[in-house]
C-alpha cells in the first residue's frame, strides 16, 4: 500500500492515542476560547469585535470538529496498537505465520525493523513483476525489502536477481529478502559478495520474538 504524506487525522493516528486525547482537548480549549481571549487582548478594536464573536460561541462548532477529529484518530491509533500487540503475542512458530492475510504479514515485518531502529515506508509496488514491498531507512542508508509469504516453494534466484537489479536502478544501499521458508542453492550463491540479505522463516521468528519481548516488557 503506497503511502503518501500525513496530514490530518492520519498524522495524528500514527501519534500514541493518549496523545491524541490530549492534542483534542488542548485544540478544543484553543479554539473555543483561547482564541478569542487572543483576540481581544491583542487584536485591536477590530480584534475585540472579533473575539467577542468568539466568545459568543461563534467557533464552538469548529472547536467541537477538531475535538471530534482527534478522538476519532485516538481510537484509530488505540485500536491499531492493540492489533500490533495481537499480532507480536500469536506468534509460536511458522504455521502461524502462513496461516495470516499478507497485510498482517507486512505489518509484522514493519514492527520487527521498527524495532531495530529503522524507519520503515510502504510502497505499493509489491506484486510478481519483482516490485519491493518496504523501503527502510537507518543511518543515511536505504534498504529494499521484499517479503514472500509462500506457503511450500523455495525463494529461487529469479526473484534475487530482481531485487538485484532494483537495488542498482534504484541506488539503494542493500536489499532484504523476507520469505516463510527458505532459499535454492542457487540464490543463496548470488547474494555472496552482494549487498542482500536473505532472511528465512526461522530468522523472520527470532525477530518477532524479540520485538514482541521488548513490547510486553514495555506494557509492563
Amino acid at each position: 500500500m503506497a503511502r503518501r504524506k500525513d496530514s490530518g487525522i492520519p498524522m495524528v493516528s500514527g501519534l500514541p492515542w493518549q496523545a491524541g486525547i490530549v492534542l483534542g482537548v488542548t485544540s478544543y480549549v484553543a479554539v473555543r476560547y483561547g482564541l478569542g481571549w487572543c483576540m481581544s487582548t491583542f487584536g485591536g478594536p477590530v480584534g475585540q469585535a472579533l473575539g467577542s464573536s468568539v466568545a459568543e460561541g461563534a467557533y464552538a462548532p469548529i472547536a467541537w470538529l477538531l475535538l471530534s477529529a482527534c478522538w476519532l484518530a485516538a481510537l484509530v491509533s488505540f485500536l491499531d496498537c492493540r492489533r500490533r500487540k495481537h499480532l507480536m503475542g500469536m506468534q509460536n512458530g511458522p504455521g502461524m505465520l502462513r496461516a495470516m492475510d499478507w497485510r498482517q504479514f507486512e505489518t509484522l515485518v514493519t514492527d520487527a525493523f521498527e524495532h531495530q531502529g529503522y524507519s520503515v515506508r510502504g510502497t505499493g509496488l509489491a506484486g510478481v513483476d519483482g516490485g519491493y514491498d518496504l523501503i527502510l531507512y537507518r543511518d543515511g542508508l536505504m534498504t529494499l525489502v521484499q517479503c514472500r509469504q509462500w506457503r511450500t516453494k523455495l525463494v529461487d534466484v529469479k526473484l534475487v536477481r530482481e531485487m538485484y537489479g532494483l537495488l542498482v536502478h534504484h541506488h539503494a544501499d542493500a536489499v532484504k529478502i523476507i520469505a516463510i521458508g527458505n532459499y535454492t542453492d542457487d540464490a543463496q550463491r548470488f547474494v555472496r559478495g552482494k549487498p542482500i540479505e536473505l532472511i528465512s522463516g526461522n530468522a523472520l521468528l527470532a525477530m518477532v520474538r524479540e520485538t514482541r519481548t521488548s513490547v510486553l516488557a514495555k506494557a509492563g
